[in-house]
């Protein structure tokens, strides 16, 4: 009787281990692709005419400025898409099937039949468009898009994912926009709703920077070196040339979408106040020196140094060069021991350090604030001023003046370091960001932008966050001023029993892969 039920589990363990390799399809990695680069002959057109006006009688040759809001940061894409001559370079880590979506690709596909070249580089594993759309874009003889990394789409998607998860858990989560050549949009904000103010039953409180001047050609060069890559698979290679001719009702559909959410909301984001003043020159830029920091795609293929950790020890160096102030705003933060021990070093020397991330009551990842919970008191411990983001505090101004409160998710990822330096990119500060992903941004040495900005976070911290300090008893505290009236709150904030103990259980999970 033994001897049969060993043999029937191991015969249960071959037929699994069988379907599970007959769902376990691979991408064709070396799929023919045809190098590209940047455009250099881009000087002549009108938005280098307009990026050269808007630098003019500058101190440096390149030019700052930040979209702060989401509705500024959507319509800054699409004014540079409505400027594009030559080409658009679009790099991303995700895109959603929604209005935002749906309005950027309609875009997209304008400006191609204009006779722009589109290349669009998409991460795949949180891209939830369909393949359908994708392959109606790319069919666009003007149009080019490359997933990264992407997963097989023959077979069972989970057992494809498992059954290659040592590539398919390192992801590209950089984030640019170039058109021309000329102008750039670099930040943390992917292409979907909540991102820019389009979404009715949240926001996700973001920071984008708008560029001009040699710096985009910097910024270029790190899309280039992506773009080329191995993991950068043509879409063609995940469909069949039959899939593309079959798909007449898809576009169809596709059309009509377009033209229900195109006309309202492209209006709306090009159309606010912001975006008059850049487009009449009423605003100058920040004048700065500034560098692109990046990781290089080889990061996702071995096993990770901190050689390759670029973006990550690049701002641990200015971390610890910092000398008075250092605001850092992360959505997620898992510090690990060499963290708290960069924090400490740091807050050694008298410097002072603001630190603002989500709440559990604001974190989109349960799991990440479960690991970050157990580092509080280490960081009060250290010296820290710890700030967690209010659900609550995202306001929205109806058109007939009332307000309405949205719920509210930190997503900026910035440093300011000594009211000199700012840091605008992709990196969150815990270990998938820093450990298994790929990520950019812009160190940027401006006195004048840096300052601004410091004082006004300074300035809105507290209307937007909890100050986390100990109680007389020990014990964690949360205080904020809410409609004029001080809050004490002795357990996390805005959150209910399940959320906490979901928090509490998720706990086990490896913070190493969070």
């Amino acid at each position: 009787m033994q001897t049969y039920r060993n043999r029937r589990g191991r015969a249960f363990g071959i037929g699994l281990t069988l379907v599970f390799l007959a769902g376990c399809a691979s991408v064709p990695l070396d799929y023919p692709r045809t190098p590209s680069s940047a455009l250099g002959d881009t000087e002549t057109t009108e938005l280098a005419t307009q990026s050269a006006a808007w630098l003019s009688g500058g101190s440096h040759p390149n030019g700052f400025y930040p979209l702060e809001q989401g509705l500024d940061a959507f319509g800054g894409r699409l004014t540079l898409i409505d400027l594009a001559e030559k080409s658009i370079d679009a790099q991303y880590f995700l895109m959603k099937p929604d209005s935002a979506g749906y309005v950027f690709s309609s875009k997209l596909l304008e400006a191609a039949d204009r006779g722009v070249r589109v290349r669009f580089l998409l991460d795949d594993i949180f891209t939830t468009v369909d393949d359908s759309w994708l392959i109606l874009m790319n069919e666009h003889p003007n149009v080019e898009i490359r997933i990264f990394n992407p997963i097989a789409r023959d077979g069972i998607y989970a057992f494809n994912y498992l059954g290659h998860f040592k590539l398919a858990n390192r992801r590209m989560h950089n984030k640019s926009f170039i058109v021309d050549n000329q102008a750039a949009i670099v930040g943390g904000r992917n292409i979907a709703e909540e991102y820019f103010q389009l979404d009715t039953t949240g926001e996700f409180i973001d920071f984008d920077m708008l560029l001009a001047g040699p710096i985009v050609g910097d910024v270029s060069a790190e899309f280039d070196r992506y773009w080329n890559h191995e993991l950068a698979v043509p879409m063609q290679a995940l469909y069949e040339p039959d899939q593309a001719r079959g798909l007449a009702e898809k576009k169809h559909a596709f059309d009509e979408r377009i033209a229900e959410e195109s006309d309202s909301i492209y209006a709306r984001a090009i159309h606010t106040n912001l975006m008059h003043d850049l487009n009449d020159g009423s605003i100058r830029p920040y004048f700065a020196e500034a560098r692109v920091i990046r990781d290089d795609p080889d990061k996702l293929l071995t096993a990770v140094s901190d050689d390759q950790k670029v973006v990550a020890m690049e701002l641990r160096k200015a971390l610890l060069n910092a000398e008075e102030e250092v605001l850092v705003f992360t959505p997620y933060f898992i510090p690990g021991e060499t963290g708290i021990e960069t924090i400490k070093e740091v807050t050694a020397k008298g410097v002072r350090i603001v630190l603002v991330t989500n709440s559990l009551a604001t974190n989109n990842h349960t799991s990440v604030h479960s690991a970050y919970a157990g580092y509080r008191k280490r960081l009060l411990d250290a010296g820290v001023e710890l700030w967690e983001a209010r659900a609550d505090a995202a306001k929205v101004i109806n058109d007939d003046g009332t307000t309405e409160l949205d719920q509210l998710t930190l997503h900026t990822k910035g440093m300011i370091i000594d009211r000199r330096y700012t840091f605008v990119g992709s990196l969150n500060l815990d270990p998938r960001s820093i450990d298994i992903n790929t990520e950019m941004g812009i160190l940027i040495n401006s006195t004048e932008l840096a300052s601004q900005l410091a004082e006004s976070s300074i300035r809105d911290i507290p209307g937007m966050a909890y100050r986390v300090v100990y109680g007389d008893d020990g014990n964690l505290e949360w205080h904020a001023t809410i409609d004029g009236r001080e809050v004490v709150e002795t357990r996390e904030p805005q959150t209910t029993g399940w959320q906490r103990f979901k928090a509490w259980f998720l706990k086990i999970l490896p913070e190493g892969q969070l």
